[in-house]
């Protein structure tokens, strides 16, 4: 039996069951974490922070990006068994984002990992409502896995 078009979103982008069950984990996990972020943002002069969405085979994700992440970044461990983490590195712009998880990568495929995909979303304003960006970030994410652009980083700025 073959893959009905709709499930090979080939007609745009859309969220099959597993991807909507993942985008409630992440809303479930990110949203107040992200509202914290978004009033320091307002009030204490922070000017942006960067999600970076991963996924790794082969190797423990957990304890690599534990040890990796800064005292200020924020781990979350989204779905164990699919080994997919989110990262919320504050104070942060694309550009430290970006080599942040060059490095991330590197280390991933120095110890053996395998199928790394890696999204990231700079967030540079509280405009965005929170579920918006986390949308964003998982549409980003399936992008990614669609075209198989392993290894690479595919980032996006939100205004």
């Amino acid at each position: 039996m073959g893959i009905r078009e709709n499930e090979a979103h080939k007609q745009g982008l859309k969220f099959n069951a597993k991807e909507i069950v993942l985008a409630v984990k992440m809303i479930e996990e990110l949203e107040k974490t992200i509202e914290v972020v978004y009033h320091l943002m307002e009030h204490e002069g922070v000017e942006a922070f960067v999600l970076i969405l991963l996924t790794a085979e082969d190797i423990d994700m957990a304890t690599l990006l534990d040890h990796e992440k800064r005292d200020t970044d924020i781990l979350f461990e989204i779905d164990k068994e699919e080994q997919i983490y989110v990262m919320l590195c504050q104070d942060t712009k694309v550009d430290g984002g970006y080599h942040f998880a060059d490095r991330v990568i590197r280390n991933i495929l120095s110890q053996k990992g395998t199928n790394v995909y890696c999204s990231e979303v700079e967030v540079r304003s509280t405009r965005n409502q929170v579920k918006n960006v986390v949308f964003k970030l998982l549409e980003i994410f399936m992008k990614t896995k669609l075209e198989k652009k392993i290894n690479e980083i595919v980032y996006k700025s939100m205004n």
